[in-house]
């Protein structure tokens, strides 16, 4: 598992791991500049809040790393900035601490982040493979989470030379999760979208937030096929690096179905503006996954600027439509569709 997590990131920084032939859907929406917005650039609030806690943008850094010495060091420079800046951060799959204590430390981030949201990860097909409320408290006890995250991968599994492929009865397995924990369970996918049929069966299972990540962004499948060996896996891959349902049409299916769920958009989200976009089609908040991860192995000082950037952006197109807060941006008529 190890050596899985070291290919993972390296694969990551160093390949072409997008979807082809697909983007996340974002292109086709562009807001109407207002050019009398009659407000004040330095007064406009993009505070937010995330499992009970407070935050300064609505941001969150996804589920990215965790079980090497490297992840750990990722980790923690991705968490003190974001506890500087004030995102909310997911940490990757607990499993690998789960199932080998020695790996925790590269998961534990608390003490460095003391005040943001931090949410706990592992994968709902686990709950298949001996895993039950047990395992995933213990996930939220070694990170000292707010939440859990199961994350659903089927494509992924079945692309992955060591997956794990028995998806079978796992709406009741996560409603007994959600039943048990301690904290939010939330669920999330990792690059193919969540369908608005999707979201309604997870959230009659308990469900109390999902992250669609959609596609647009990494393709696993893709990333998988740098694993494989020469075979089927990696002949198909390709077969497949289109999949998915764009991010920007899983938000407003899902957010359209289940106006109230806390709703959180990922797949292709590269910008500010791409993430104001998102939000002004019903999400609450927006993930960042790679586009965060090489500055986090650059320095802290890279990383930074980014996410200053990242910030500016969602600031700028709020001013750009004279939205003062995100009440005002969510929903906003501003945005209009530009392509069928």
């Amino acid at each position: 598992m190890e050596r899985r997590k070291t290919e993972h990131i390296r694969i990551c920084l160093e390949k072409e791991v997008g979807g082809v032939g697909i983007s996340g859907g974002w292109e086709k929406y562009r807001f109407w500049h207002n050019a009398l917005p009659e407000i004040r650039f330095e007064e406009i609030d993009t505070g937010s809040a995330f499992l009970g806690k407070s935050l300064r943008v609505p941001f969150i850094v996804s589920s990215m790393t965790g079980g090497t010495r490297q992840a750990w060091e990722i980790n923690r420079i991705l968490a003190e900035t974001a506890e500087r800046r004030g995102w909310a951060m997911g940490v990757g799959s607990v499993r690998a601490a789960v199932e080998n204590v020695n790996t925790a430390y590269s998961f534990r981030v608390r003490d460095i982040a003391p005040t943001i949201p931090i949410f706990a990860n592992l994968g709902a097909v686990q709950l298949n493979y001996g895993y039950g409320a047990e395992e995933c408290q213990r996930a939220v006890e070694l990170v000292e989470a707010d939440g859990l995250v199961l994350h659903l991968n089927s494509m992924q599994e079945i692309f992955q030379p060591e997956g794990d492929t028995d998806f079978r009865h796992l709406a009741g397995k996560i409603r007994e999760v959600c039943r048990s924990l301690s904290v939010p369970v939330g669920v999330k996918e990792v690059g193919w979208g969540i369908s608005g049929e999707a979201a309604l069966r997870l959230a009659d299972a308990g469900v109390e937030f999902i992250d669609v990540a959609g596609a647009g962004g990494t393709s696993w499948s893709q990333v998988e096929k740098y694993r494989s060996a020469k075979g089927i896996r990696r002949l198909a891959a390709d077969t497949f690096a289109g999949w998915g349902i764009p991010a920007a049409d899983s938000v407003r299916e899902v957010h359209s179905l289940l106006p109230h769920m806390p709703l959180i958009a990922s797949g292709g989200i590269d910008s500010g503006l791409t993430a104001a976009k998102a939000i002004a089609l019903g999400a609450d908040t927006a993930a960042f996954g790679r586009v965060l991860l090489a500055p986090a192995v650059d320095s802290m000082e890279a990383l930074d600027l980014v996410m200053q950037q990242l910030e500016f952006e969602l600031a700028a197109a709020m001013f750009g439509i004279g939205a003062g807060s995100l009440a005002e941006l969510k929903g906003s008529s501003a945005l209009r569709l530009v392509q069928g």
